[in-house]
């Protein structure tokens, strides 16, 4: 399975610039459906976000593709991720992570977006996006707490924003240097493992205050 996801990231740039190559239309629609589902759809966490902006962004440049569009349409997607995940859990409530079995619903995933949540309020709509796993349950969360939308969704338009444009952005400046073109997937696993490592550290805090 390790072997599988490793294999995914280390390919993830030959794939989107097939695609680019062969169907830009569709290159920009598979990018953005992704990002809207690991935003939007709280069964898909573990989808790539960060690694898939970079690349996105890299390979639009290489393309020739025009980025401030494609930027446009990605942000929208993100904010209408968190959206529609705000509302399913305004709806479904805490009653999703009763079982305990579950491999999508897992009690872990609401404790540690609970504990990023009471940290940061409200603002944790905007810091989340930049925390793989958490970004998909803390709208969700937020739909829960009846945050009240309006302001969520000022959150979610300023996280989508800065998220987005950020990566993607960074993508494309970096994507026309010859050292990035060679070593892209090297720095996609970078782009990986630096976003898991805070939450790699947070869970390592807790197993030792429980030891």
């Amino acid at each position: 399975m390790f072997a599988e996801i490793l294999s995914f990231f280390t390919t993830l740039d030959v794939h989107l610039a097939s695609l680019a190559t062969g169907s830009p239309a569709l290159f920009f629609g598979v990018v953005t459906l992704i990002i809207f589902a690991e935003t939007g759809l709280v069964v898909m966490p573990l989808l790539p976000g960060d690694s898939l902006l970079f690349v996105a962004g890299a390979v639009t440049a290489i393309s020739g593709l025009n980025v401030h569009l494609f930027v446009v349409i990605l942000i929208a997607a993100a904010v209408l991720g968190d959206s529609v995940n705000y509302f399913v859990g305004s709806k479904l409530g805490l009653k999703a992570f009763e079982n305990r079995q579950s491999r999508i619903f897992k009690p872990a995933y609401l404790l540690r977006t609970q504990a990023f949540y009471d940290k940061y309020g409200a603002f944790s709509i905007v810091m989340g996006r930049f925390v793989p796993i958490v970004r998909t349950f803390v709208p969700f969360l937020a739909g829960v707490a009846q945050m009240p939308y309006r302001t969520f969704f000022v959150y979610n338009v300023i996280g989508g924003v800065a998220w987005i444009s950020s990566l993607t952005y960074a993508g494309y400046l970096f994507g026309n240097i010859l050292w990035v073109k060679k070593n892209l997937s090297l720095i996609v696993i970078g782009i990986v493992i630096v976003s898991l490592l805070p939450m790699v550290i947070k869970v390592w805090q807790e197993r030792r205050k429980s030891t």
